[in-house]
């Protein structure tokens, strides 16, 4: 924990240093009793910043008139300077801190003219920053922790001795001002939890200086800029939701003498890992929600003094490098950990952080277990919570993540809000073995810490977001604005829904805030009490109980004969034997009933099929609660085993992706065998291309290019992302299914194949394919991407593609009927991408991320001359497979292809 407060001791041994040091000067000022010339300007800075106890007879001796009430953060010293011929004493330098001052920046600091330090932190002064500064020579200037507000300006950039500025938790606004870049002896600029928009300015490359920076917790805008090289002597750099986008810039790497690198909540382009193997005396790296891609690099491995590190919410992949050598890693394993359900509960209370206690007729339960940085903790089989995170710069126990409040408390139901649970990155509670349903969901909330006086205990800013059943229902959420006051009560009510038994509610920082208001490590979530309540009366077990008693005598001959009857029809076996298979996995899914899927489908009724799949009908259903679902009825004349069916339920449970279609659970009664799936409005891509003409003239451009922007990516995720790593190996418009916005999402895995290398008890039957897969053993993947070339370049009855390619007319493919209407450079990239995945070498045909990366902008589409002769046979190959499906004409239809166009020279492609 230690390496975590470097930040902070940076720069508070910087400023003691300075006091200190300085400090010898006046012990000696006081023994010769000098005159200070200055009297009449400290007397004009009182007024302005409304100080009332400075002992102006001897100013320099720090004796107040008065006694005012100390915080850990007071500091009341005044640094004088009695060196001065004729026994003159100058102000050398200012230290106010924690005193509250509720007045303005004191324009009369510049009647100061020794003056080398200002300390006026943690008060609560507004305005803004005096244009009549910018005469002064002052090296340190630190204004954080205040109440200001406006622009940072320009004319700050005049005050070129500066060494440290600080301006961070205050409400400035604006962009940041070109003359900055003129303080070329900067060596600490702390920017952190203001207002500040636009883009970070060039000129910044001019303070060569710079050994620490945070900016976090703004709304700049625009990308990372890629000219770290100029801050060579950076320590330290704090860019936790600062609005920036990524990629991460390369030039990373020119920082040799990093120590402490924080960058979180990027938006915008992925990127690899950055190169930071030259940071090899790093302490604490933290890459969190970066939309990092690929391998953890065995590097960091080598990184000997790195004690804290997070990469959390990225899209990693690969082994974990061996940190044995280097640091101790907290270990969680959460195998195991989830009780059966013993019996269904319809609700759920509890006192987060505190003990247990009655509300009315409510009983909420304790929740007053200890947190921590890694911390899974489980209340027997119906609830428990997770916590993530370390809360930074301060030493922090598990007691820290437990709030106590530091007032009294005037609310109605104060029991439930003298305690809560706090969390600095990510706090789950999981409520489980409720029935599955409509359930209300209530959120008590009351800021206990930060205060809204005028001190600076009321500047800080608590920002997070709240997420249920993975769904955001509160963004960039402030209790204190909310509930428009500290210590007041705000309960928010959500509707969910329970399919499987668990409810998840999870609270998650995304950088935003202070996090230093009223003392460092104040951010993060915070959460008072969880009330969740099923919107339906639950069964009346005592009339239950009399049933079974009058009826169980009587019973148990009706059962011994219908138990003969179905040993007999070998009922019993088949379905030991599936329940055996599925037992196997850890399946991620629910279990429904036959009379739940009968009920829901209305006993199957013809109105409801949505199609016929390979194995079966499918149904379109309705549950009790709401929700839609499609549900697969696996036909019994199909030759799908047990094994199968198993199969096709463990890749598609252990897979989650945004273009890949969800799996909500299953169904096994006897012979009886079912997938239940989400439902999607609108059907199938095929369904869109060969259906009523309304359905078509949806597909403007930029729906096609989502459409195949999303396959691409759903494909690479099966491909390279996934644990499983899975190739689908039927990809065609009848498998990709659109939801309400026409997001496409992957299908029906009976026909995929795990691409491991070791063996699995998880696998399937093979499609048939073109010679090259029998005869050269190529990966499975490989002809994957071939696949996605035929979807997108579909139904080439002559190799007139590849003939235009030679003949530089490509764009001639693009359908005529979308006219001007479409990115003429996005089309010729979809077209080249289509080309460069139908090369009939496999090797040289790219990967599905490189195929995102391309379709994306961010990878230049190399462009291959490929013979039509060799591939024409291939293509039609591929298309006369996708016409035998579809069984019509139509069916040769795409996204690429436009079913008026006429067939002469070449055929029209719409892309």
């Amino acid at each position: 924990m230690a390496a975590s407060q470097n930040l902070s001791k940076l720069f508070f041994c910087y400023v003691v240093l300075l006091t200190v040091l300085i400090c010898i000067e006046p012990i000696k000022s006081q023994e010769q009793v000098g005159t200070l010339a200055d009297d009449e300007a400290l007397r004009e800075i009182a007024v302005q910043l409304n100080k009332k106890d400075w002992n102006f007879s001897d100013p320099c001796s720090n004796i107040p008139t008065i006694s005012i009430p100390r915080t850990d953060e007071y500091n009341n010293t005044l640094v004088c300077n009695c060196s001065f011929s004729g026994n003159v004493c100058h102000i050398q330098s200012i230290f106010l801190t924690g005193q509250d001052l509720d007045g303005v920046l004191p324009p009369a600091l510049s009647k100061l003219p020794y003056l080398k330090q200002v300390n006026l932190a943690r008060n609560y002064l507004s305005g803004s920053i005096p244009r009549e500064w910018n005469s002064t020579k002052v090296e340190l200037l630190v204004l954080s922790v205040n109440n200001l507000s406006g622009p940072i300006p320009g004319y700050l950039g005049s005050i070129t001795t500066l060494q440290s500025l600080a301006l961070e938790s205050n409400l400035f606004s604006g962009t940041l001002p070109l003359e900055l870049g003129n303080l070329v002896n900067l060596e600490l600029l702390y920017l952190r939890a203001n207002n500040l928009t636009g883009e970070l300015p060039s000129a910044l490359t001019k303070m060569t200086k710079l050994r620490v920076l945070q900016i976090g917790s703004n709304n700049f805008t625009g990308r990372i800029p890629d000219y770290f090289r100029s801050w060579k002597n950076l320590q330290a750099l704090e860019m936790q939701a600062s609005g920036l986008e990524g990629p991460l810039p390369s030039s990373l790497s020119a920082l040799h003498n990093m120590t402490d690198l924080r960058i979180s909540d990027l938006s915008g382009e992925s990127s690899a890992f950055p190169n930071l193997s030259s940071m090899t005396g790093i302490n604490k790296l933290m890459l969190r929600s970066c939309n990092i891609t690929g391998e953890m690099p065995e590097y960091i491995s080598a990184m000997r003094s790195l004690t804290d590190l997070d990469l959390s919410f990225n899209r990693l992949e690969g082994s974990i490098p061996n940190f044995a050598d280097i640091m101790e890693l907290a270990t969680m394993i959460l195998s195991n950990c989830l009780f059966p359900c013993s019996k269904d509960r319809y609700s759920l209370h509890l006192n987060c952080g505190g003990n247990q206690t009655t509300v009315g007729n409510i009983k909420y339960e304790a929740d007053d277990a200890s947190g921590g940085a890694a911390k899974f903790f489980q209340n027997s089989a119906n609830w428990g919570f997770s916590s993530t995170g370390d809360f930074a710069d301060v030493w922090s126990s598990n007691k820290d993540y437990i709030a106590n409040n530091i007032s009294i408390l005037r609310m109605n139901n104060s029991e439930l809000y003298k305690t809560a649970r706090l969390s600095p990155l990510s706090l789950t509670y999981y409520a489980r073995c409720l029935a599955n349903g409509n359930y209300t969901v209530k959120l008590h909330f009351a800021e206990i810490v930060i205060r809204d006086n005028r001190s600076y205990y009321g500047v800080g800013r608590r920002i997070f977001n709240v997420y249920i059943q993975d769904k955001l229902v509160l963004e960039d959420f402030d209790i204190e604005k909310e509930a428009q006051g500290v210590d007041k009560e705000v309960i928010k009510v959500f509707k969910a829904v329970v399919n499987v038994k668990t409810l998840e509610i999870r609270f998650q920082w995304a950088g935003k805030g202070t996090t230093n208001v009223p003392k460092s490590g104040t951010y993060g979530s915070l959460i008072s009490a969880i009330s969740v309540q099923s919107d339906f009366k639950p069964p009346d077990d005592s009339k239950r109980k009399k049933f079974i008693v009058i009826g169980v005598v009587s019973a148990l001959f009706l059962v011994f004969v219908i138990l003969g009857i179905l040993w007999l029809k070998g009922c019993f076996g088949g379905r030991t034997t599936r329940e055996q298979d599925l037992m196997g996995f850890d399946l991620h899914t629910g279990f429904f009933k036959f009379k739940q899927l009968k009920a829901a489908t209305n006993n199957f009724d013809a109105a409801n099929k949505l199609g016929e799949g390979g194995f079966g009908a499918v149904y379109k259903g309705e549950l009790l609660d709401g929700t839609f679902i499609a549900v697969k009825q696996l036909s019994s004349k199909s030759k799908q085993g047990n094994r199968e069916f198993v199969n096709e339920i463990g890749m598609i449970s252990a897979l989650q992706h945004p273009n890949l279609v969800k799996l909500y659970g299953c169904c096994i009664e006897g012979n009886q065998l079912f997938l239940v799936y989400e439902y999607m409005e609108n059907n199938s891509l095929s369904h869109v291309l060969f259906g009523p003409e309304e359905g078509l003239k949806k597909l403007n451009w930029n729906t096609r290019y989502k459409i195949c922007l999303g396959i691409a990516r759903g494909l690479a995720f099966l491909h390279e992302e996934s644990t499983l790593k899975i190739v689908h190996r039927d990809i065609k418009t009848t498998n990709i299914l659109l939801d309400r916005d026409l997001n496409p999402k992957i299908s029906d895995f009976g026909l995929a194949k795990l691409d491991e290398e070791e063996k699995t008890h998880i696998s399937t039957r093979v499609a048939g394919t073109i010679s090259e897969e029998l005869e050269h053993g190529f990966s499975f993947s490989s002809s994957n991407v071939i696949n996605f070339s035929s979807f997108l370049l579909h139904f080439f009855s002559t190799p007139q593609a590849l003939v235009l390619q030679q003949n530089g007319n490509l764009m001639e493919l693009v359908d005529r009927k979308l006219g001007s209407a479409f990115n003429k450079e996005e089309a010729l990239r979809m077209i080249k991408v289509a080309l460069l995945c139908a090369n009939s070498s496999p090797a040289l045909r790219p990967t599905m991320s490189a195929v995102v990366s391309m379709l994306e902008g961010q990878t230049l589409v190399h462009e291959v001359k490929i013979n039509p002769s060799i591939y024409g046979d291939e293509l039609r190959f591929r298309a006369f497979t996708e016409d035998s499906d579809t069984t019509s004409v139509q069916s040769t239809q795409s996204l690429l292809y436009s079913p008026n166009a006429k067939r002469t020279a070449y055929t029209s492609l719409s892309v």
